[in-house]
Parts: structure tokens; C-alpha cells; sequence
């Protein structure tokens, strides 16, 4: 089932005869449709359907559904290929600069997933984790709809370039445990974002055009949401961490090299990152190895 936002009156009906009454509509079950849908735009309107509605839903936290095989909710366009395999533009070039936004449109497409099948696929939590995730999801919809639509004024559409799939990746290598998930998605792989956007943004000023500019300024609102998202990591992984009893520091860093987490590349966003819940001996270590 898939809510109607609209909400459209209809008839009154006497309900009074009916033997039965159709199951209360349930979050992490929606989340798994919203995930499997392959239509970009009726994933973001889903998605945002799912956020307006949220406090109406049931959720059935220790429930466990079955995986979706392969890559879900997965467009036929664009074209997926290895990261080596797509190749690099310049962004001082029209078609470089659509590219590159292009590319940045599918990191929020994959981030609306991420965070969707972080909704339904770990049974166990509390309430509140999967509200949290549910708003990521809702806000990633809107980054990809911002990015989506400044493409389109530039003559170009989500589709319209080759992508690769390395924020699933880690996904699939994690998908047996909630703590490898939180430890290596939210707090790795998007924190790596904190850390890249001031340099692009530098790099799309130099650029100086107003499609330049403007995708500056959408960096902005992305930068300032991400924050929040990688700080929503932090509290259910350290929230994990106690329950199991484990040092978050030293968790961390056996994760990392079980899972074989991507190296990090300095500068690190120190201001971002502290914003976002890292303490200080993490701070050093992870600087200590960038």
C-alpha cells in the first residue's frame, strides 16, 4: 500500500455491517516499497509522503521482512558502471559542469536509499531510530529534487551520464549488522562528504558561472543537512556501542578494516565534523590516517 497524500474526501460509509477493518498503514514496510520503486520522482514523492505522514503510521520495529535481491529501486538509466570506468570532465566546460552535478545527483539519489533501507531493514530499534532515518530519507529527496531540477535548466536530466554504485556497495557489506551500518554509511561514507564539499564549492566558484554559482548555493543547503544526517549516524552508533558494550573508538577502527572502508583523504572538515557529534580522540585519529 501506498499512502495518497491528498487526503481526498470521500463518501460516508456505515461501517457498521464490515466483519473486517484493512491492517493500519506500517512505516518500515512503506519504506521497503518507497526503496523498490525505480521511477526517481515517485521515489522522492513517496519518500516525501512517507515523512508528512510518519506520525500516523505504525511501526512495527521488531518485525523482519525479506530482502529485495540485487540493486533495488534501481532506474534504468543511468548507465551503472565501475568508478574507474566513468570517465572525468572538466567542470570549466558546459558539458563537464553538467557531469559533475550530475554525478552529485546520484550521490543524493543513492543517499535517499541508503536511508530508506535503513528504515526497514534492521528490526530491533527503538521508535525514534526509525523516524530519524525516515527524515534523512525525506531530506535527501529534497537534495536530489534541487539538483535534478538546476540540471534541467541547463538542457540535462538525471540519466543523462554514467554513474557508479560505490555508496551501495557498502551498503550490501553491511546489511547483516545495524552497528557495521551505522559505523560505515552515516559516519564514513557521508562524513566523506563534510570533508569534500568546501574544495568543490572552491572549485565552482573559480568556475564563476551562474550554473556554477548556483550549484554553490544548493551545496550549501546539502552541506548543512548532511551535518545533521552524519550527527544521526553518530547517536545510534555510540547508542549501539553502549547496549553492546563496546569502546566506539576501537569498534570503530576494527569495523573499518573488517569491511574494508574506503582510506579517508584530507583536508578533514574539522568544524563540520564536530558539528556533526565526532569527539576529539576520534578527531585525532581519523587525522592521524587521512
Amino acid at each position: 500500500m501506498i499512502l495518497d497524500c491528498t487526503d481526498p474526501p470521500g463518501p460516508i460509509v456505515d461501517n457498521s455491517a464490515m466483519t473486517a477493518t484493512p491492517p493500519p498503514a506500517e512505516l518500515r514496510q512503506l519504506a521497503l516499497q518507497a526503496l523498490l520503486e525505480p521511477d526517481s520522482q515517485q521515489k522522492v514523492l513517496i519518500t516525501l509522503c512517507l515523512r508528512e505522514k510518519s506520525a500516523t503510521l505504525l511501526i512495527a520495529t521488531d518485525a523482519n521482512f525479506k530482502a529485495p535481491a540485487g540493486l533495488p529501486g534501481c532506474p534504468a538509466r543511468p548507465e551503472l558502471r565501475s568508478h574507474l570506468d566513468v570517465p572525468k570532465r572538466s567542470p570549466f566546460t558546459p558539458e563537464g559542469l553538467a557531469a559533475l552535478l550530475h554525478a552529485l545527483t546520484h550521490i543524493e539519489f543513492n543517499a535517499i536509499n541508503l536511508a530508506l533501507d535503513a528504515v526497514w531493514r534492521f528490526a530491533g530499534m527503538p521508535r525514534a531510530y526509525y523516524l530519524d532515518w525516515l527524515k534523512v530519507a525525506a531530506e535527501e529527496a529534497q537534495h536530489f529534487s534541487l539538483l535534478c531540477a538546476h540540471l534541467q535548466t541547463m538542457g540535462y536530466d538525471y540519466g543523462d551520464f554514467p554513474a557508479h554504485t560505490g555508496l551501495w556497495d557498502m551498503t550490501q557489506k553491511t546489511e547483516g549488522d545495524v552497528l557495521a551500518r551505522m559505523a560505515l554509511v552515516p559516519r564514513t561514507l557521508e562524513a566523506r562528504g563534510l570533508d569534500a564539499t568546501p574544495p568543490l564549492q572552491a572549485k565552482l566558484r573559480k568556475v564563476g558561472t551562474l550554473e556554477a554559482l548556483r550549484a554553490v548555493d544548493i551545496l550549501d543547503i546539502i552541506l548543512r543537512d548532511e551535518i545533521g544526517h552524519v550527527a544521526t549516524g553518530n547517536h545510534w552508533y555510540r547508542h549501539l556501542c553502549a547496549l553492546r558494550g563496546l569502546d566506539p573508538l576501537v569498534t570503530y577502527t576494527l569495523l573499518a578494516k573488517q569491511y574494508g572502508a574506503p582510506r579517508l583523504k584530507g583536508p578533514l572538515n574539522l568544524a563540520a565534523r564536530r558539528d556533526a557529534g565526532f569527539d576529539e580522540a576520534e578527531l585525532a585519529l581519523l587525522s592521524a590516517n587521512a
